[in-house]
């Protein structure tokens, strides 16, 4: 069984240079899924897939320019339902089979695309990811990873972000080799930093799951692991990768979101304060912009869900156009780096070192 696990891994799947594209999903659909779509074909040469209701996009696509199927890169399928992002996860998979979420992922898994974005219902998209377009072998959850804006030119990778609440040890040494395999991949970084997030450096230090999951961590001889992180280290770019349980990286996503629009809006409003302010403003106006861009949500297009069998990309509910073609971007990054073939490595190796429990 585990040759054959390495086998699959070695299979290299054929790329299509196309990414689909959830047209239904965000909080201003179908305007910013079609502008970023358009964007990211004609900035990146990417074909896209626009996945949704014919009656209401295809109306906003003529408007743009759109002559039919392959032009400009796009092409349109049929979605007749939605998911709502107040549905219940299983009421609206379960009901709603003809939804943009299912026909995408059902796209994905037959190998018409490489990867799916999708702006929508979070948590409805990770579900059906699972159930449509499967896990890799050995993945026991898959995991949101999200990056963090830090001092350094580098993001740090913060893994799991909201996939999974509820964690055991083992889990979190599967986020870190799916991580490590995302930094070395995507983000070229030649040997990633691992941490485990915790309450302090001490192993001694933080609750069950982290005491349980350091040695788990430790025991995995292809990961560079420096032990534990502290909840200071997320912007210090002190490592390349943090791992933690879903719950506590939501809630720290959630909080970097909000103190970082607090921020710029308070430097914002002091700026303008005075004529001195305002003077001062203007001369440093290109170092803002680029604090700003470094801390633009939009700059990472959303959160890669690692350990599905193809790539999918979740983004905000308020994804702009820009975001919405950084997604599709990031799709074709993680596909032409064979992420997925690193990660399905890696894991492999955590379950020679029986770091899972037993079946």
């Amino acid at each position: 069984m585990r040759n054959a696990v390495r086998d699959s891994a070695r299979q290299e799947t054929p790329l299509t240079g196309k990414v689909v594209l959830d047209a239904m999903g965000s909080d201003h659909a179908p305007h910013a899924e079609i502008d970023g779509a358009l964007a990211a074909a004609r900035d990146f040469g990417i074909g896209v897939i626009l996945v949704g209701k014919p009656e209401i996009v295809e109306p906003e696509l003529r408007r743009c320019g759109w002559r039919g199927d392959g032009d400009r890169g796009i092409e349109l399928v049929e979605a007749a339902e939605v998911i709502g992002m107040d549905e219940a996860v299983a009421t609206g998979i379960r009901r709603k089979k003809k939804s943009s979420l299912r026909i995408g992922c059902k796209l994905v898994h037959e190998g018409r695309a490489d990867g799916f974005v999708s702006a929508g219902n979070t948590g409805a998209a990770m579900a059906t990811a699972k159930m449509v377009i499967g896990m890799l072998p050995g993945v026991d959850r898959p995991a949101l990873a999200a990056l963090m804006p830090t001092k350094s030119p580098r993001p740090t990778l913060l893994i799991d972000v909201g996939a999974n609440a509820e964690c055991k040890p083992y889990h979190l040494a599967q986020f870190a080799v799916m991580g490590d395999a995302y930094s070395r991949a995507v983000l070229g970084t030649v040997k990633p930093t691992i941490g485990l997030m915790s309450i302090g450096e001490e192993e001694v230090k933080g609750n069950d799951l982290t005491k349980e999951a350091f040695p788990l961590l430790r025991q995995i001889s292809s990961l560079n692991f420096v032990g534990n992180v502290e909840g200071r280290d997320v912007f210090s770019g002190a490592v390349d990768v943090i791992v933690t349980d879903g719950f506590t990286g939501n809630v720290m996503l959630k909080l970097s979101e909000g103190l970082t629009a607090a921020m710029l809006s308070m430097i914002k409003r002091e700026l303008r304060a005075s004529a001195v302010t305002k003077a001062g403003a203007m001369l440093a106006r290109p170092a803002f912009q680029n604090i700003k861009k470094r801390l633009d949500y939009s700059e990472y297009g959303g959160a890669p869900l690692l350990g599905v069998r193809r790539i999918v990309v979740i983004g905000h509910g308020s994804s702009n156009a820009r975001a919405i073609r950084n997604a599709i971007r990031s799709v074709r990054e993680f596909s032409e780096n064979r992420a997925s073939e690193r990660i399905e490595r890696g894991i492999a190796e955590t379950r020679e070192l029986d770091l899972t429990p037993a079946a």
